[in-house]
C-alpha cells in the first residue's frame, strides 16, 4: 500500500463536532465562491468523508439526500447518531498499490471511480484544514481546468491524459500522465526527461492509431487543441545524428503504416514498468521482455504489444468470422454491446466491408466530417477479420469522445442513448444528399392518407438518403386532435427506432364512494382493481361492472379535497397516477347529459364558532362530501324546482318522519323551467298518520351566481338565471335543527384512495407481452403540458390528444424497452420480464396502411441486455450468426455459445428484428397469408 502519513493537531481535539462542521462549512463557502482555473482540488474517499459528515452532524436533525445542492450545502445534509471521531484520512481504496509510484506517473487512482460514489472533491483550503486535524493520505491533488464547447465552464481534471510513449529506434516504452491543458512544449520536455534525451535530439509525433498523424512542433499549442486522447501513443523519435532540423531530420525508423524500417530488423521492446491495470484489462505486471522480429507477414510490434497488454477475454483466434470480442476499456460494456449488435446487422456488415468511402459526405455540417463513419467501418472490419484476438476499441472510443463528449471518460452510460447517437451520426456522415433542399410540408387538408404519407416520405428522402435510412428508418402516422375545436392534424414522420413503455401488468386497488342523484339509494363504498398505470377509463370500466347502471345513466368521477370538488375526472385519458393518495374519489350516478344541461354541486356548510380576543364570531365552513345532480340550463329555473332537486338528492339521508317532496322525474329535469308543482307528491305514504301532522321541509339554500354572489333560493317562486359555467354551486347551510333530521354520517369520513395497498407476499409481476407494449405505445394519449400543441384553428396552445400509428416499417426494426425512468429525486429501473417473440413477430395488423399487401413479419437476430442497477449495471449482447443459425453471448471479450431458450430474459433492453422475406403473399377477407417463407 502507498505510505499514509500520520499527523494531527493538538488544537483539533479542542474542537467539538459542531465547531468542526461550522469551520469547514465557512471555508467551503468562501472557496466555492472564488473557484477559478488553476485552483487545486483534492480527492478524498467517500467512505471517510461520509464518516466525518455523520460525526459532525450527530446533533443535527436528520436531513435528506443532497439533490443538486451546492458544494457547501452537503455539510448540512446528513444526520446520524454516530459519535466516534474518524481516524486518519485513508485514501488507499482510491489508488493502485504502491508500485505504481515507480512508473514516474506518481500515485495512480483506479480508472473507474465515480464522484459521489467513490470520492468527493474538496477545495484546497478544506483539504488543508482536514489534513491539519486528522493527517493521513495519500494526497491526491487535481487542478481546475476550463471545459465545455465554449471553454468557459470549470471542471476538475480528475483523470489527466495518460499517454503511451514509444522511443525509436531503441523501442523503449513508458507511460506518463499530463494535463490536456499543458503545451506540446511541456510534453516534449517531459518525454526527453523520461528517456534521458536532449531536446535537440528528439521530435515527437501524434501516433494515434499507430500512424504518424502529425509532427508535434507547435510548442505553444495545448494537448487539448492537438486532440490527443486518453491512452493514445506518442512517438518519441531520435533525430538522425548531425541533423538538427526536427521537421526534416526525423529518421524514418517507423513508416507511416506503423511498421518498422527494414534497417531495424530486430527491436527489443521493454514493457511498461507500471503495474497499472490497463483500463478494463489485466495487469502486465511480471510480463517478460518481448522480442518481436519484424517481417512483412507480421503485425507491427507496437500493435502486438497493444493487444498483449490489453487482452482479457478468451482468445477467439481461428474462430469463425464475426466471433471477435471487444475489450472493456473501463465501463465500456454499454458501447461494446451496442457495437456488436450493429456490426452483426447483415446489411451493415456487407456495406462497411465493401468500399463505402465514396458515399462519405465530407461537407455535411450535421455530420462528423466522415470520421465517425470511417472509425466505425475500421472497427467493423477488425471484428469480421478471421483469426483475430479480441479488439481494443480505443481509436473508436477516442473518436466517439471527440464528437460526443457525453460519452467520454470511463463512466457507465446508457447503451440505447449511444445507439441513437451512432445511428444518427452514421447517417449524417453517409448521407448521399450533398445539398439539402428546403421543402415545406403541406397539410393533409382531407387528402387520402396514402397520398400524404408518400409526399412526406419523398420530402424526407430528398434530404436524407443513406444506408441507415435504407435499413433502419420507418414512418409514423401522427394524429393530433384539439380538445376544444376538434381540429384534426395528420402528419407522417420518420422514425429510427421504437421506444416502447413497459406498462406493468401489476394491479392496485382504488376505493370509491358511489352516490346516486335520483334519491334511490344510500351512498356505498366500492373497492375495485385497476391497472397500476391505468387511466380514468379503466376505473370507470371497473365500476361499471360493479354498479347497477340504468340504460340512461352514467358515472361521473370527481376528486374531492377539503370537502370540495377539486376537479371532475371526465377525460377518460387522465392517468390515475395523477390522483393523490390522500384524496377521496367519488362517483355520481347521473342521467346521461342532454343538450343544455348543467351539473349542480351541492356543497354542505356548518356553522363554526371562532373566539377572538374581543368577542365571539360565527362563520360557515364546508364539511362532508358535495352531492351532484343535473339541471336544465335552457332559460331561467324556478327556485322551487332547484329546491326539489336538492331534496331528491338528500332523500336517502332523511331520518324517518322527515317530510320530503321529491317527485322530480327525469322528464321534468329536462324541462326544468316548467312548473312541475302539480306533478310533485309526498314521498311519505299519504295513509301514514304521521304525515298528516308534518310540515314540508324547508332548506336554507343559496345559489352562487355569475358574480360570485349568493342568491337565497328559499324566498318565493320566482325564477333565477343560472351561471354560464358548466357547473353550478348551491350551498346548503345546516343548522343544528336540520342536522337532527338527516343522517349526515354518510357524507363524512370517506375512505382515501389507497392506490398502493399492501403487497401480498405471493403477488408477482405478470409477464408482459411485447405486443402489449406496442399497443400501449400506439394508444391515444394526451400530450404532457410541456408539449402542448398550437392549434391552427383556435390559434391557441392546447393539450391535444395524440395517436400514433405505424405506417411504413423498415428492413431492420430496432425496439427499445423503456426500463429506466428518471426524476429529480429518483432513478428507477423496471425489471419486468417482457415476453418477446424470437420468430414470427407479426406486425401486419399494426400497420395503418391497409393498401399495403406486404406481410410484416420479423425475426429477432440481436439484442442488448442490462443487468443490475442503474449506476453499477453491466451490458451484454446476444447475437445470432445467421449463416450458422446459432446464438452467441457477447460479454465484452468473452464469447460463448448459448441455446435459443437462453435469449429471453428480464434483462432484455434493445431488440433488433429483421424483416423476413416472403413470397406469394395473398390477402383474403382482410387476413394475410404467406404460402412460403424464407428465413
Amino acid at each position: 500500500m502507498a505510505e499514509v502519513s500520520m499527523c494531527s493537531s493538538s488544537g483539533s481535539t479542542e474542537l467539538t463536532p459542531e465547531e468542526e462542521r461550522i469551520m469547514i462549512r465557512d471555508i467551503a463557502l468562501a472557496a466555492e465562491a472564488n473557484t477559478k482555473e488553476g485552483d487545486v482540488f483534492y480527492l478524498i474517499t467517500q467512505r471517510w468523508w461520509q464518516h466525518w459528515i455523520e460525526y459532525v452532524n450527530q446533533d443535527q436533525p436528520v436531513g435528506g439526500a443532497n439533490d443538486g445542492s451546492s458544494f457547501a450545502e452537503i455539510y448540512d445534509s446528513f444526520g446520524s447518531s454516530m459519535l466516534k471521531r474518524p481516524a486518519i484520512i485513508d485514501n488507499s481504496d482510491l489508488i493502485y498499490d504502491a508500485a505504481s509510484e515507480d512508473s514516474g506517473m506518481g500515485i495512480e487512482i483506479h480508472d473507474t471511480l465515480l464522484e459521489g460514489r467513490d470520492y468527493v472533491l474538496l477545495p484546497q483550503e478544506v483539504w488543508n484544514q482536514l489534513y491539519l486535524w486528522y493527517g493521513g493520505g495519500p494526497t491526491l491533488a487535481r487542478k481546475v481546468i476550463s471545459a465545455g464547447l465554449s471553454q468557459t465552464e470549470l471542471a476538475v481534471e480528475v483523470y489527466p491524459l495518460r499517454l503511451q510513449l514509444l522511443e525509436v529506434p531503441k523501442g523503449d516504452r513508458s507511460t506518463m500522465r499530463i494535463s490536456k491543458k499543458e503545451t506540446i512544449g511541456e510534453l516534449h520536455r517531459r518525454a526527453c526527461e523520461i528517456f534521458g534525451l536532449n531536446l535537440e535530439q528528439v521530435c515527437i509525433w501524434d501516433y494515434y492509431g499507430h500512424r504518424k498523424h502529425a509532427l508535434m512542433n507547435d510548442m505553444d499549442k495545448t494537448l487539448d487543441d492537438a486532440n490527443l486522447q486518453m491512452d493514445q501513443d506518442i512517438l518519441v523519435e531520435i533525430i538522425s545524428h548531425g541533423n538538427n532540423n526536427a521537421s526534416d531530420g526525423c529518421a524514418s525508423y517507423v513508416q507511416d503504416n506503423g511498421t518498422a524500417d527494414k534497417e531495424a530488423t530486430s527491436i527489443s521492446l521493454e514493457p511498461s514498468k507500471s503495474n497499472l491495470n490497463v483500463a478494463g484489462g489485466m495487469s502486465n505486471k511480471g510480463m517478460s521482455k518481448t522480442e518481436v522480429v519484424q517481417s512483412q507477414n507480421q503485425t507491427s510490434s507496437i500493435r502486438e504489444l497493444d493487444n498483449a497488454s490489453g487482452h482479457t477475454g478468451v482468445s477467439t483466434r481461428g474462430s469463425s468470422c464475426g466471433l471477435t470480442g471487444l475489450l472493456n476499456l473501463g465501463n465500456t460494456c454499454f458501447m461494446n454491446s451496442a457495437i456488436q449488435c450493429l456490426v452483426h446487422t447483415p446489411e451493415f456488415a456487407r456495406y462497411f466491408r465493401e468500399d463505402y468511402h465514396q458515399e462519405i459526405n465530407w461537407q455535411n455540417p450535421l455530420g462528423m466530417v466522415g470520421e465517425l463513419a470511417m472509425a466505425f467501418g475500421d472497427l467493423l472490419r477488425k471484428l469480421w477479420a478471421p483469426g483475430r484476438t479480441s479488439v481494443a476499441p480505443r481509436p473508436f472510443k477516442a473518436k466517439l469522445a471527440r464528437f460526443a463528449p457525453q460519452f467520454s471518460g470511463y463512466n457507465q452510460h446508457d447503451s440505447q442513448e449511444l445507439l441513437a447517437f451512432l445511428l444518427d451520426g452514421l447517417h449524417e456522415d453517409l448521407n448521399r444528399v450533398k445539398h439539402k433542399p428546403y421543402i415545406k410540408s403541406r397539410d393533409a387538408d382531407g387528402r387520402p392518407d396514402e397520398e400524404v404519407a408518400d409526399e412526406y416520405w419523398a420530402n424526407h428522402i430528398a434530404r436524407n438518403d443513406s444506408i441507415i435510412v435504407d435499413v433502419c428508418q420507418g414512418q409514423y402516422k401522427s394524429t393530433l386532435v384539439c380538445p376544444v375545436c376538434n381540429k384534426v392534424s395528420v402528419t407522417f414522420d420518420p422514425f429510427m427506432y421504437l421506444s416502447l413503455p413497459l406498462q406493468s401488468t401489476t394491479t392496485c386497488t382504488m376505493t370509491v364512494t358511489v352516490f346516486t342523484s335520483d334519491g334511490s339509494k344510500l351512498p356505498s363504498t366500492l373497492t375495485v382493481t385497476v391497472p397500476k398505470q391505468g387511466r380514468c377509463r379503466d376505473l370507470i370500466q371497473a365500476l361499471n361492472g360493479t354498479c347497477s347502471l340504468k340504460q340512461n345513466e352514467k358515472l361521473l368521477l370527481a376528486e374531492v379535497r377539503d370537502h370540495l370538488i377539486h376537479r371532475f375526472l371526465e377525460d377518460p385519458l387522465i392517468s390515475l397516477s395523477t390522483i393523490k393518495d390522500d384524496s377521496h374519489i367519488v362517483a355520481y350516478k347521473i342521467p346521461k347529459l342532454t343538450k343544455n344541461t348543467k351539473y349542480i354541486q351541492l356543497v354542505h356548510r356548518s356553522q363554526e364558532q371562532v373566539t377572538s380576543d374581543a368577542h365571539k364570531m360565527s362563520g360557515w365552513r364546508a364539511f362532508g362530501t358535495p352531492l351532484v345532480s343535473v339541471v336544465s340550463s335552457d332559460g331561467p329555473v324556478k327556485k322551487v324546482y332547484l329546491e326539489r332537486i336538492v331534496k331528491r338528492v338528500l332523500s336517502p339521508l332523511a331520518k324517518i318522519g322527515t317530510l320530503m317532496d321529491t317527485d322530480v322525474t327525469d322528464s321534468t329535469m329536462s324541462h326544468a323551467g316548467e312548473d312541475s308543482a302539480e306533478t310533485c307528491t309526498s314521498s311519505m305514504n299519504s295513509n301514514d298518520p304521521k304525515s298528516k301532522v308534518m310540515e314540508p321541509l324547508e332548506l336554507p339554500l343559496q345559489l352562487l351566481n355569475e358574480d360570485n354572489v349568493c342568491i337565497d333560493l328559499s324566498s318565493g317562486e320566482e325564477a333565477v338565471q343560472l351561471p354560464s359555467s358548466s357547473s353550478v354551486t348551491v350551498y346548503l347551510d345546516w343548522s343544528q335543527k336540520l342536522l337532527k333530521k338527516f343522517d349526515t354520517c354518510h357524507l363524512e369520513n370517506l375512505p382515501e384512495v389507497f392506490k398502493s395497498g399492501p403487497v401480498l407476499k405471493k403477488a408477482r409481476t405478470e409477464p408482459l407481452s411485447l405486443y402489449s407494449c406496442l399497443e400501449s405505445f400506439l394508444r391515444e394519449e394526451p400530450l404532457v403540458p410541456e408539449d402542448m400543441w398550437f392549434c391552427p384553428e383556435c390559434k391557441e396552445r392546447r393539450q391535444a390528444s395524440k395517436k400514433l400509428d405505424l405506417w411504413r416499417l423498415p428492413e431492420v426494426l430496432v425496439i427499445h424497452l423503456k426500463r429506466f425512468s428518471y426524476s429529480r429525486s429518483m432513478k428507477h429501473k423496471l425489471e419486468t420480464f417482457v415476453n418477446f417473440p424470437i420468430h414470427d413477430f407479426e406486425l401486419t395488423n399494426y400497420v395503418a396502411n391497409k393498401n399495403s399487401s406486404q406481410r410484416q413479419l420479423y425475426e429477432l437476430y440481436a439484442l442488448t441486455n442490462h443487468y443490475g442497477s442503474m449506476g453499477s449495471g453491466h451490458y451484454t449482447a446476444h447475437i445470432k450468426l445467421i449463416e450458422e443459425n446459432r446464438w452467441y453471448n457477447f460479454d465484452d471479450s468473452h464469447i460463448s455459445l448459448i441455446n435459443e431458450e437462453e435469449v429471453k430474459s428480464a434483462a432484455a433492453y434493445v431488440l433488433f428484428y429483421r424483416r423476413v422475406k416472403t413470397e406469394d403473399v395473398s390477402v383474403s377477407n382482410g387476413v394475410q397469408t404467406c404460402a412460403s417463407t424464407q428465413k
